[in-house]
C-alpha cells in the first residue's frame, strides 16, 4: 500500500483526500489549517473529514519548521499532496516523500499561476479554466504537468459556481492520475510558462467598481466577487453601494463611440447601469446603506430616478 502525507484546506481539499482513500493510499498525516475567525467559512472542514476518519492531523501556523519537517521525514511516505493549502512548502519537505510532492492548482496551468486563479479567471473574462495536478517545485505553479481537466465558464457563473465545477474538475484530474502516480509509469509534461502568468492574492478593496470600464468588465468583476466574497461596490455620498448580481441586457454595436457618462437608473422596478460603452447592466441585486436597493426605493435613496456614475 501506497502511503502519503497531504497538505490542505477548503472543498478542494477534502474531495481530493477522499480520492486518495478511494484508490487505497494510506494517510498518515494531514496538514491543515485552524479557521479564521474573521474569514467567511463557506467551504467544508478538512480537519473535520480527518477526525470523521480518524486521520491524524495538525494544523501549524508555519510547516517549515523543523519540527514539523521532522515528523513528516519520519513518516517515510511514499507522496506528499498538496490540496488548495495556502503555505509555501520549502525544500526539506518537498524532498521527504520518496515518490515525489504533488500539488492540485485551480486554473489549467500555465494559465493563472499562484493567488485566487478562479477569480482572476472571471475577472478576465475567460470561457473555461480547470484543475491542474502538477509536481511541486521552490517555485509555485511552475513544476511539470501530470494531468489537467477543463470545465466551462459561462457568461454569468460567479466564482462560487466556478469553483464548484473546479472542486469536481480536482477529484476528476487526482482520480484518473493515481493509477499512474502509485504504478511508477507517470509522463510528465513540462510548463511552457511564456503561456501564462502570475496573479496576486486579492483583498476586499480590489472589489471597488471603476465606472469607465466597459459593461462586460464591470459585469465580471461583479461576478468573480460576489458571495461569498465581499462584493462589488462604490461608494455614492459617504453610502456604500454595493453590487450583489448583473446580466447585461444591451450590448453596444460598435467600439468606436467615445465614452459616455455611466448612469444608475430605475425602470419601474428595474434598476438599470448603462456603461461608459453604452451597454447596459440589469442588476439584479444590489444593497445601499447596507439595504436591499430596488426601482420602487430608487428615488427614496439618491433623490432622483436617475445618478451619475463617475
Amino acid at each position: 500500500m501506497k502511503s502519503a502525507v497531504v497538505f490542505a484546506y477548503h472543498n478542494v481539499g477534502v474531495r481530493c483526500i477522499k480520492a486518495l482513500l478511494a484508490a487505497g493510499i494510506e494517510i498518515k498525516l494531514i496538514v491543515t489549517h485552524q479557521d479564521n475567525p474573521n474569514e467567511n467559512i463557506w467551504f467544508s472542514s478538512v480537519a473535520q473529514l480527518a477526525a470523521d476518519y480518524a486521520i491524524p492531523y495538525i494544523t501549524p501556523d508555519d510547516p517549515n519548521t523543523v519540527e514539523v519537517e521532522a515528523k513528516i521525514a519520519a513518516l517515510n511516505v511514499d507522496f506528499l499532496f498538496s490540496f488548495y493549502y495556502r503555505n509555501m512548502l520549502k525544500e526539506a519537505l518537498l524532498a521527504a516523500p520518496k515518490s515525489g510532492a504533488f500539488n492540485m492548482h485551480g486554473s489549467l496551468l500555465p494559465k493563472y499561476r499562484g493567488r485566487v486563479p478562479i477569480n482572476w479567471a472571471i475577472i478576465n473574462g475567460e470561457t473555461q479554466t480547470g484543475a491542474t495536478l502538477h509536481v511541486m517545485n521552490i517555485k509555485p505553479d511552475n513544476g511539470p504537468i501530470v494531468a489537467q481537466q477543463a470545465v466551462p465558464i459561462f457568461p454569468d457563473d460567479t466564482a462560487q459556481e466556478v469553483f464548484e465545477k473546479v472542486t469536481v474538475a480536482a477529484e476528476m484530474c487526482l482520480s484518473h492520475a493515481l493509477p499512474r502516480l502509485i504504478a511508477g509509469n507517470t509522463d510528465f509534461k513540462q510548463q511552457d510558462l511564456s503561456q501564462g502568468a502570475y496573479y496576486g492574492g486579492r483583498t476586499a478593496k480590489d472589489g471597488q467598481i471603476d465606472w469607465q470600464k466597459n459593461a462586460k468588465d464591470i459585469h465580471n468583476l461583479v461576478r468573480a466577487v460576489t458571495v461569498p466574497y465581499p462584493g462589488a461596490f462604490s461608494d455614492i455620498g459617504g453610502k456604500r453601494l454595493i453590487v450583489w448580481r448583473t446580466r447585461q441586457i444591451f450590448t453596444s454595436q460598435t467600439t468606436e463611440i467615445e465614452p459616455i457618462t455611466p448612469l444608475m437608473y430605475a425602470d419601474g422596478k428595474q434598476i438599470i447601469l448603462l456603461c461608459s460603452d453604452g451597454a447596459a447592466l440589469l442588476v439584479l441585486h444590489a444593497e445601499f446603506a447596507g439595504e436591499t436597493l430596488t426601482g420602487e426605493n430608487f428615488i427614496h435613496h439618491f433623490g432622483a430616478s436617475s445618478i451619475d456614475l463617475h
